[in-house]
């Protein structure tokens, strides 16, 4: 796990924020960075601290803020992890927001997320859903606008970012707000084809059930030729 020190990401000019640090780490360019603003209104992150440990120090690393009395070393990485969990919870949040839905409808329209690995879809960029609204039940996937089906993300770096942190609802609340983003549907399928010819929807039952009456007239005929050898 990477560990955040503000002394090591500063600038010439200025200090980088734990947000944008965590943003910017490898793995995390699904998420957006939630405006501080959002997470200073108490409102925001109402049942949160019953879901974090370490909540206080979590969030006042979140934000920045400096505690008078500093953790011992064997608590700064449980502080570290909780941080993350605790911004991962607000960002399902801030997403479903009006600010939040525009920051990750501009990173649609960029393609951050990747695009669809259907053929028929062609690179059609996709969105980061949750299956489970519930932490640790499921990692975050992929979903495509036109196919309206769901993935999982190519890099291995995003298969082991929590599916909660982005909901269930968030893509489909997005084109409820930004319907003129939504791409039109599609039900192209590939077409299996033998020597140009598309294959009947029953071609392969009818093969099956053919090759099954081929072996049981073999069996037959097996049999009969052993019978006459006695």
């Amino acid at each position: 796990m990477a560990t955040y020190s503000a002394d090591s990401t500063m600038s010439s000019s200025e200090e980088i924020s734990w947000i944008s640090w965590f943003c910017s780490l490898r793995g995390n360019e699904f998420f957006c960075e939630v405006d501080e603003s959002y997470i200073q209104d108490k409102f925001n992150l109402t049942g949160l601290s019953d879901q974090v440990p370490h909540y206080r120090y979590a969030l006042d690393m979140i934000l920045d803020f400096e505690h008078e009395e500093e953790l011992p070393d064997d608590q700064i990485q449980d502080v570290e992890q909780a941080a993350e969990a605790l911004y991962g919870l607000i960002h399902q949040r801030y997403i479903l927001t009006n600010r939040g839905l525009q920051k990750m409808l501009d990173k649609f329209l960029a393609s951050d997320f990747g695009v669809c690995p259907r053929v028929m879809c062609e690179s059609q960029a996709v969105l980061p859903v949750g299956m489970s609204d519930v932490p640790g039940e499921s990692t975050v996937k992929l979903f495509c606008p036109r196919c309206n089906d769901v993935f999982t993300p190519k890099a291995s770096r995003h298969q082991h970012t929590d599916g909660v942190y982005f909901g269930t609802t968030f893509p489909h609340m997005l084109f409820a707000v930004h319907p003129d983003f939504r791409p039109s549907q599609t039900m192209d399928t590939y077409q299996p084809k033998i020597y140009g010819f598309k294959l009947h929807s029953t071609a392969y039952e009818k093969m099956r059930q053919r090759r099954e009456v081929e072996r049981e007239v073999d069996a037959k005929v097996a049999a009969m030729r052993s019978s006459r050898k006695y």
